[in-house]
């Protein structure tokens, strides 16, 4: 990563073991740079919850619940670690949601990249992962912490 300009760490974040090492890495990351760390957290709707109306509205008030509950999770994380951070929901596929924040970052900052934590589930190595589909598409850099 450059150490010279501003820099954008933008973080996948669910609550998850992988996403709060992400979140740790990107602090590690920044330290001693200026910029900030987006953590982002993509609500995602299943094929069926899209086509029921009663769902969406049900499905809408738990992903309230959920941004504020990770909300709440990454600022203690963060606290008196960083506080150059922000916090945005986005909905929609996980990988494109990152890259379209990412994109968007590209315009206010010299240097942008996307962090994410890897899992070590059995089926993400099979059917694939947000991390194998962010490194095949990211036209950003991409650090994928272990």
């Amino acid at each position: 990563m450059p150490s010279a300009g501003d820099l954008c760490l933008v973080v996948g974040y669910d609550g998850s073991a992988p996403a709060n090492r992400a979140l740790d890495a990107a602090v590690r990351l920044l330290r001693g740079r200026t910029g900030r760390i987006d953590v982002v957290y993509i609500a995602h709707w299943s094929s069926l919850e899209m086509f029921s109306a009663g769902a969406v509205g049900e499905m809408e008030e738990d992903f309230d619940e959920v941004e504020q509950e990770l909300r709440a999770e990454a600022a203690e994380r963060l606290r008196g670690r960083e506080e150059r951070w922000g916090f945005v929901r986005r909905q929609g596929p996980i990988a494109e949601e990152l890259i379209t924040v990412a994109a968007a970052a590209r315009d206010a900052y010299v240097s942008v990249a996307i962090v994410v934590g890897s899992s070590s589930h059995a089926a993400h190595r099979m059917v694939g992962s947000v991390a194998v589909s962010l490194a095949r598409h990211s036209p950003v850099p991409l650090i994928i912490v272990p």
